[in-house]
């Protein structure tokens, strides 16, 4: 057992040895600590952990993934657990059974580069897998590799990822294409509040509606064709509270009093109805999460600042979460949201005929949303300064 040295410092620090690289040069772990006890201790699972990496060295990299996803299923989603299953069944039939130790660079290169012509399944053309799925499916590859054979080079070329321009509905086609239907302000929660469909699936009138606005408490996701309920986003950035519009909210006041639910369907049948709503009217083929993407389009169409863009689509990065997220609903904010709605009012013909002149752009102005109170408060106003 390797023994601790005392520092300068007055710590403790126990090294153990680790591996050999390609090159011969020899890697040591350092594990430093207030006692010499601690630091030992350290050091002495480190070794546990790397004598079990050894006798993972032999076992085939399909055992190997299984052992993997087994040490760190308290931690992975069970979406993530489940993509998981699906590369170690469908993925890189090459070399899922051959050992660890036996796996090299070249073979590693060899295994990506046939994995890049696989055909994909699902469609009838035959076509090859996306270069993201290959990417995504090698990641798992290299994370266990990592873990379990840390002196094998993994970097390998992959096959370069283009980016696809795909034609978007205009808002309003979309409207009209989904008005009246049962999938409407699942619809609506999507493409106006940049919703994904697993929040808009969690949605819950006696956990979500906080007054007026709509929280994301819990999302909902299809683990083995099961409805999973997950109490968190895949990101906690994904968590987040919109103001809710008018007209949604009297959608919402339309479901069924009984139900908890605001769209309590299965995630096939949104996207196949909302599909086929979209190709029976004439609109180019989008998929329900490309809704996402035409609320974002609408926020760079209207300018809206990225900082605000970010929070309402929860694209942010922690970062820019610690610096803007307690200003969520500060006036500008307010404004921005007000900005959105308007737009989507005109856009889909649902504004108020009957609202007085200039009050639509002065609660435009002062970021908030149409009430019986504002407006008699703006009627008094203008009486004012006309007499």
């Amino acid at each position: 057992m390797a023994t601790a040295k005392r520092l300068p410092s007055g710590q403790w620090r126990t090294q153990v040895y680790d591996y050999t690289d390609a090159a011969g040069k020899r890697h040591y772990e350092s594990f430093t600590a207030e006692t010499k006890k601690e630091s030992e201790y350290l050091a002495a699972q480190f070794a546990m952990e790397k004598e079990r990496r050894r006798h993972m060295s032999s076992a085939p990299l399909r055992d190997a993934i299984t052992e993997y996803v087994k040490t760190s299923d308290a931690i992975l989603s069970p979406t993530t657990i489940q993509g998981y299953q699906k590369i170690q069944k469908y993925a890189f039939s090459d070399i899922m059974n051959i050992p660890l130790k036996k796996l090299s660079n070249q073979i590693l290169q060899d295994a990506v580069n046939q994995e890049a012509k696989r055909p994909n399944g699902k469609r009838k053309s035959k076509e090859p897998i996306s270069a993201k799925t290959v990417h995504n499916e090698y990641g798992l590859v290299t994370a266990v590799l990592n873990k379990y054979m840390p002196s094998l080079d993994c970097s390998v070329r992959l096959p370069q990822v283009e980016t696809k321009i795909k034609e978007l509905p205009t808002p309003d086609a979309i409207y009209s294409a989904v008005k009246g239907s049962e999938i409407e302000l699942a619809v609506m929660l999507a493409m106006w509040l940049s919703f994904s469909l697993s929040e808009v699936r969690g949605l819950t009138k006696s956990k979500s509606i906080q007054g007026d606005y709509i929280v994301i408490k819990e999302v909902i996701v299809d683990v083995n064709s099961k409805p999973v309920v997950k109490g968190k986003g895949k990101t906690k950035t994904r968590t987040r509270m919109h103001r809710i519009p008018p007209y949604i909210r009297e959608l919402i006041d339309q479901t069924d009093p009984a139900e908890d639910y605001l769209v309590p369907m299965k995630q096939p049948y949104v996207y196949y109805r909302f599909t086929r709503l979209i190709k029976a009217a004439g609109l180019p083929h989008i998929s329900f999460h490309d809704l996402r993407h035409v609320n974002a389009s609408v926020m760079a169409l209207l300018h809206v600042p990225d900082k605000y863009a970010q929070e309402r689509g929860g694209w942010k990065t922690d970062a820019v979460m610690k610096r803007v997220y307690t200003h969520t609903f500060s006036p500008e904010r307010q404004k921005v949201d007000t900005m959105i709605d308007t737009y989507f009012e005109e856009q889909f013909g649902i504004s108020d005929s009957d609202l007085p002149a200039g009050y639509a752009a002065w609660l435009h102005n002062i970021g908030r949303q149409d009430t019986p109170e504002l407006r008699e408060k703006y009627s008094a106003f203008m009486k004012s300064i006309q007499t």
